[in-house]
């Protein structure tokens, strides 16, 4: 049900009120982080003023002092701007905007020069947005300085020009010449209806007031919700985010302006939730949005939540331990809570909806700021709970200023060591106990069975929690390791008062690939909330099955450990091949004289043919080349020398190519030397 809001404050519990609780916790320095990371100008200044602004705002907002050289560059643009007669509405907001938190000096004059125009452009406006720059700019100047006369002169005419863009469903359009409708432009129009508000020189008609705030209501009834109690609003242009942002930011200024507004309050607390739950954004603009909404309900006068904050998201205690809370703000401030106290008022048994009714204030240490839950209540047992606390206001009066948000469901494990009994292990024959060892689970065990086919292995125990209740773990698997490698899991019954599993191994034979040999006997118990879990080897068991069937399924291939390539490998054993026997040197040295003999025999022949030098050129250029051509066919006998000792064959071609053109070249040269010599003796 709805509620009036006329508050100073509103207290809100931030915590899922459903089974499935959620715990929201406020800003932190992981926000700092995030923002001196995103936001830092990488060449010492911003692109814009308006980028320079979520900056700067931002900066604000988590306490980040700003560096005084990028405060001197900032505030040069500004009056660049503000300076500028080709300045529209929209650079003049900005302007305005970081001049706000800057304090930049801006004379009496310019301010007077840029009020004269953004009021023209209030006259001039066709669009939502126009008019938000423009009433914005006003704003911003009426705070910043009370020397400069920015109030509006029909600012009920103004007013219903903006309000005839609302929908019925409480969105906005942004011209009357686009039908679309947007929740952002809803918080958009707020915001400037505000600024109208706080610009006229006498109160504005009632009526449009009152149908403004019915605006309000019809837009939070289209909200979206998500099943941890958080409320945000989506646009089809816009991301949740920005759009949810832009509502809140309107809203909260539209309360200030105006004062109470019928809105429900489980859905002004579920946005606090939305931004709180969305965690730290790696988009600048993201978190802009997102601190400045949870800003705007902490810093405005109409709409503070305040958060019951836990240290984490799921609680785990032992019996012994305290269980710790702190109301704060959403930005983790505690000097503006009311004087309250803090209940547990309420606890659930995990999956029953059965409650104990407990009424148990919580200790306040006014030093520390917390509440403090000094012991358990009676009969609260190792398990998952789910503890519900409720908000107490020491003024009934507050009750009419701030809203609890009604109970805060927390999930809560309560740990503790759980006794193991009777544990034995038992070899079973026709139901019969063949033979039985007894264990004891918490230490260590190294049992011997053995066992064929036609019997069974049985093992049982008893889990008790220190209140002498029976323990049920998330838990309990036992494990049979085949010699091989082979593993099989097998899930151990509870029936209530005791676990137990019985393998009846003639059942088993095919599951098991007819494998026989040595198992390894592994069991596993573990839970949250149980602080001794266990998983440890507890002996093993000797099998004896049937014969492998020729169609049986075979074992599945062990995996190869991937590391183990990267180990020393094999040594490798090799024995050479044999030195082969050589032939005596005596005989060696025959044999190259024999490879000799050819070249003696081609001397000899050029000695009987009359080989001489006479016809040798004896010019200059025709010499040159025939000593070319002998030097070249040298050269060819130097690379087949090559070859046999060192070069391969494809480097012997390329290289013989190229002396092959070049042979052809000198060679063509030298005989046509020759040629046309032999010729002119002929004709003489």
């Amino acid at each position: 049900m709805a509620r009036k809001l006329g508050f100073t404050f509103l207290l809100l519990a931030v915590a899922s009120i459903c089974e499935a609780a959620a715990i929201f916790n406020p800003i932190s320095e992981s926000h700092k982080s995030a923002a001196i990371e995103l936001f830092s100008p990488a060449d010492g200044s911003f692109s814009s003023l308006e980028e320079a602004f979520e900056a700067l705002r931002t900066f604000e907002i988590l306490g980040i002092d700003t560096k005084p050289d990028l405060k001197d560059s900032t505030c040069k643009s500004v009056v660049d701007i503000l300076s500028s007669e080709s300045s529209n509405s929209k650079d003049l907001y900005h302007a305005l905007r970081v001049s706000s938190l800057l304090k930049c000096k801006i004379n009496k004059e310019a301010l007077t020069g840029v009020t004269s125009r953004l009021q023209g452009s209030v006259k001039d406006a066709k669009s939502l947005l126009d008019f938000y720059y423009s009433i914005g700019g006003l704003t911003l100047i009426k705070d910043q300085t009370s020397e400069v006369d920015v109030l509006l002169d029909d600012a009920d005419g103004i007013f219903q020009s903006i309000k005839a863009l609302s929908q019925s469903d409480g969105r906005w359009r942004y011209s009357s010449n686009n039908p679309d409708s947007s929740t952002y432009a809803a918080g958009v129009a707020l915001e400037t209806l505000s600024g109208i508000i706080t610009l006229t020189s006498s109160e504005l008609d009632g009526n449009l007031i009152e149908a403004l705030k019915k605006d309000v209501v019809k837009l939070f009834e289209n909200i979206d919700k998500y099943d941890d109690g958080a409320n945000f609003f989506n646009d089809q242009h816009q991301g949740p985010v920005s759009a949810t942002s832009s509502v809140v930011h309107g809203l909260t200024t539209f309360a200030s302006a105006s004062g109470t507004l019928n809105i429900p309050g489980d859905k002004i607390l579920g946005l606090a939730r939305f931004f709180l739950g969305i965690g730290i954004h790696g988009n600048s603009k993201d978190l802009y949005h997102q601190v400045d909404a949870l800003a705007c309900l902490d810093q405005n006068r109409a709409l503070v939540p305040l958060i019951l904050s836990l240290p984490a998201s799921v609680l785990s205690f032992t019996s012994q331990d305290k269980l710790k809370v702190r109301v704060t703000t959403v930005l983790g401030s505690t000097s503006t809570t009311p004087p309250l106290s803090v209940k547990l008022m309420q606890v659930f048994t995990s999956g029953s909806k059965d409650a104990s009714i407990i009424n148990q204030e919580l200790r306040f240490d006014p030093k520390e700021e917390v509440h403090t839950l000094d012991a358990f209540p009676a009969g609260v047992d190792v398990g998952k709970y789910i503890f519900a606390f409720e908000i107490v206001l020491s003024d009934p009066e507050h009750k009419k200023i701030y809203a609890t948000g009604g109970r805060t469901k927390v999930p809560v494990y309560v740990t503790g060591a759980i006794k193991i009994d009777n544990a034995k292990i038992e070899i079973l024959e026709s139901d019969s106990v063949e033979s039985q060892n007894k264990l004891d689970l918490s230490g260590k065990n190294d049992v011997a069975l053995s066992a064929n086919h036609l019997q069974k292995l049985r093992l049982s125990f008893q889990l008790t929690t220190p209140l002498q209740n029976p323990f049920n773990p998330h838990q309990a698997l036992l494990k049979l390791r085949h010699e091989s490698g082979v593993e099989h899991i097998f899930v151990v019954g509870n029936s209530r008062e005791h676990f137990k599993i019985t393998l009846d191994f003639l059942g088993l034979v095919e599951k098991l690939f007819y494998l026989s040999g040595k198992y390894d006997i592994e069991l596993t118990v573990g839970d949250a909330a149980m602080e001794n879990s266990f998983s440890q080897a507890h002996g093993h068991i000797d099998l004896d099955l049937p014969e492998v069937p020729e169609k049986a399924t075979r074992p599945p291939p062990q995996a190869v450990d991937p590391y183990s390539r990267f180990g020393p490998m094999p040594e490798i054993s090799h024995i050479f091949r044999p030195q082969e026997t050589r032939p005596s040197q005596q005989l060696s040295y025959a044999f190259l004289g024999l490879v000799f003999v050819p070249f003696l025999a081609f001397l000899v022949g050029l000695s009987r043919l009359g080989a001489n030098m006479k016809n040798f050129p004896t010019s200059t250029a025709p010499a040159t080349f025939a000593i070319l051509f002998h030097g070249g066919i040298a050269a060819v006998l130097v690379l087949y020398i090559l070859l046999w000792l060192k070069l391969d064959l494809f480097t012997t071609l390329k290289t013989l190519g190229v002396l092959g053109m070049f042979l052809l070249f000198v060679g063509h040269r030298a005989l046509s030397h020759l040629a046309s010599t032999s010729s002119k003796v002929k004709s003489a």
